[in-house]
């Protein structure tokens, strides 16, 4: 199982770089959410925690470290 720091900086994939501020819950849903900021500008995001953490296809990106 993939744990997640909060308040801790993560490289995508693809290089950029990105800090985690919390976990929440999308209010419709309940889903825990990752709430993060865009390391390249002031942008708060949020995505699916469970999206956040899930593992790269190396089909569709084979040259994925």
């Amino acid at each position: 199982e993939r744990k997640l720091k909060t308040r801790h900086l993560y490289r995508h994939f693809k290089g950029k770089l990105y800090y985690v501020m919390n976990i929440g819950l999308d209010s419709e849903t309940l889903e825990e959410v990752v709430i993060y900021q865009a390391m390249y500008d002031d942008k708060n995001i949020y995505c699916p925690l469970e999206m956040f953490l899930s593992k790269v296809d190396i089909k569709k990106y084979p040259n994925v470290e």
